[in-house]
């Protein structure tokens, strides 16, 4: 039983949770209550009351294109911040009621430090244009809020400045340092296009990012064309989406590992009820437990694969769903 949310989700954020199943029931058992939109999703699949799931594997996953045309809220008080996603006009922007931005911050700064260390006095940079240009992207609030917590003087977002970015690289390069360089994929792939540079102290992280606007890649080809170009001591992908509060971090081999309290399983596309045989591709299904006052069992419209070992790749996105700013579209 969840008495206190904002003591139990910071608690799932701190430990290794070994009663996964337990944690997961207890996240049911509070949108069950206290979210309106889940519980009637849940209604309409014939689960009227919360004792007939008892497994995490029973709870339903709520189709993320709901936070489109819902509020999917399950807090009392208002919230902090809504954040958008990144969808193209037509189709509407997805929006995440966010109760508590301290929560997102412990979450995005625990996981990004589980990947690649100690942010302190580590310089970060951003080449997100097409996420700087509009409000209420949950990506650059993190980012920013990385770049707070790393304290370091060069930090610096740019826009379209790639000059003074290079510039920017070159001048840290010098420092023989490790540095980190968030990139949506377009401006990377234009980045890589125009300079050659040696960034051996470089982590480049890779957002996909792409709004529809360009010819699809595949993510080999974007890193083959990055790596190329820029020469990147390491070259990872970031996985996220707007309706949740964590991400996966992949490694150079383009597979994603997550925190404890996030699971990655799959669904069938055409049931999603069903799962694939194991080794097949599916509909990404996400566990994020941080999403306590949201909705913690989300059905993306990404598909992906599970590994033996539990981590997973992205393989793009299911075809007639609605562009979403992970895609790998790159200019012809």
């Amino acid at each position: 039983m969840i008495e206190s949310p904002d003591s139990w989700s910071h608690n799932v954020v701190r430990s290794n949770l070994t009663n996964f199943n337990e944690i997961c029931l207890q996240a049911f058992g509070w949108q069950w209550a206290n979210n309106p939109v889940y519980r009637q999703f849940c209604l309409h699949l014939g689960i009227t009351q919360i004792e007939q799931i008892t497994s995490n594997k029973q709870i339903p996953y709520l189709p993320v294109e709901l936070f489109k045309t819902q509020k999917v809220y399950a807090a009392h008080q208002n919230p902090e911040k809504v954040f958008e996603s990144s969808g193209t006009s037509q189709s509407g922007n997805s929006r995440h009621w966010v109760r508590s931005l301290k929560l997102y911050e412990d979450v995005f700064i625990s996981i990004f430090e589980s990947n690649f260390g100690s942010l302190k006095g580590h310089c970060v940079l951003g080449l997100l244009p097409s996420y700087l240009e509009r409000e209420n992207s949950s990506l650059i609030y993190m980012v920013k809020g990385l770049m707070k917590a790393s304290g370091h003087g060069l930090n610096g977002f740019f826009l379209y400045e790639q000059e003074a970015l290079a510039e920017r690289i070159r001048e840290l390069e010098k420092k023989e340092k490790k540095y980190f360089l968030f990139g949506v994929s377009f401006a990377l792939y234009d980045f890589a296009s125009r300079f050659a540079l040696e960034m051996p102290h470089a982590v480049l992280i890779e957002t996909g990012g792409m709004k529809g606007r360009r010819k699809e890649i595949t993510r080999d080809e974007l890193h083959a064309h990055i790596r190329a170009g820029l020469h990147p001591g390491k070259l990872v992908s970031e996985y996220g989406m707007s309706e949740l509060l964590s991400q996966a971090y992949s490694d150079e081999s383009g597979l994603y590992a997550t925190p404890p309290w996030m699971k990655i399983s799959l669904a069938e596309i055409n049931d999603p009820f069903s799962q694939p045989k194991p080794g097949k591709s599916g509909l990404i299904q996400v566990i994020d437990l941080a999403n306590i006052y949201s909705c913690p069992f989300i059905r993306s419209s990404d598909l992906g694969k599970i590994h033996p070992d539990g981590r997973f790749e992205v393989l793009g996105r299911v075809d007639h769903s609605d562009t979403r700013g992970c895609s790998l579209l790159l200019a012809e």
